[in-house]
């Protein structure tokens, strides 16, 4: 919740500040760029109970990125833009994301020995609001006064909606990655274990872009996007261990495994010991290289150029 209302503070500021930004340019050309397709491919990243610093795991803090656990992943979207400074966005995006306490020097998380990875499906809705652009069309004839015209299309924008995704946490039990949700390792739906979790959620998407012209159509950018989810199950990992007995009758030995494969101080790991802190739900974050392709129609741009006179300026 606590980082929840931080983005959205820093958001109301960008907000607030991009109103006194003094130079934005002219924003008479937003219109021929009105509806775009386009194209993302870059890294995935995970904050949960496995995370990266030497100490207790954390969904808030972005130094407790877990670099070695870095994957990659990409995706399409359609964005309509339907004022000089607002879009709205759709996409659709595949990534997976992964976590292990073998790449912390914390003695407790190390011992603890929890591994995992995960496939992201996500569809997004989101509002994008511009920032600051500078956008001017290339000339279209060689006339007086155009000759050597380039495209600009330099947009820098921030955003935030909301999005459903589809995970599956995983782990590799003699060799092989076998899926975590029905082996119930911290009792879930046994009796006096947690609750069952469904493997479709919802998260807030918090994020900014930046983009500039590559040619007439094209616009190549970075995006970064900060999602907070509803559940604190992407790792598998949230409340307590679960008695290794009832589990073993209940589920069998490789859930035993699973909910508990210490390798060391064993005695910390004893039913009813904290596994995960389930105050705080998962984020996973998407670093992207943006391709975009400008397909606003001939008659979308005629019609825009018969409106031009009422463009807002600023």
């Amino acid at each position: 919740m606590k980082s929840l209302l931080l983005c959205s503070f820093i958001l109301s500021s960008m907000l607030v500040f991009s109103q006194k930004i003094s130079g934005f340019g002219s924003s008479k050309n937003w219109s021929f760029n009105k509806h775009e397709i386009y194209f993302t491919v870059g890294s995935t990243s995970f904050l949960g109970d496995l995370g990266g610093l030497s100490k207790e795991g954390t969904q808030n803090s972005f130094v407790d990125l877990d670099f070695a656990s870095t994957r990659i992943g990409g995706g399409i979207g359609y964005r309509f833009r339907f004022h000089p400074r607002w879009a709205t966005s759709t996409q659709l995006y595949f990534g997976m994301v992964s976590g292990s306490d073998a790449n912390t020097d914390e003695i407790i998380r190390r011992s603890r020995n929890l591994s995992f990875r995960s496939p992201i499906l996500e569809l997004s809705q989101r509002l994008e609001f511009i920032v600051w652009s500078n956008e001017q069309n290339g000339a279209k004839y060689r006339t007086l006064g155009t000759l050597g015209r380039k495209t600009k299309s330099d947009v820098l924008y921030i955003f935030s909606g909301i999005s459903g995704f589809f995970f599956n946490p995983q782990t590799q039990i003699n060799g092989s990655w076998t899926d975590l949700r029905p082996l119930r390792t911290e009792g879930q739906g046994l009796p006096n274990g947690a609750e069952e979790y469904k493997r479709v959620n919802l998260s807030i998407p918090f994020g900014f872009g930046y983009k500039f012209a590559i040619g007439k159509y094209w616009r190549l950018g970075l995006e970064v996007s900060y999602n907070k989810t509803f559940t604190d199950y992407v790792d598998d990992v949230s409340t307590e261990y679960y008695n290794p007995a009832l589990l073993k009758s209940k589920v069998g030995s490789n859930a035993v495994f699973a909910a508990d494969p210490s390798i060391e101080n064993h005695t910390w790991f004893t039913t009813g010991q904290q596994r995960g802190n389930p105050e705080d739900n998962d984020s996973y974050i998407f670093t992207n290289i943006t391709v975009t392709k400008n397909i606003t129609s001939r008659r979308s741009r005629g019609m825009s150029r018969s409106k031009r006179k009422r463009s807002i300026r600023f």
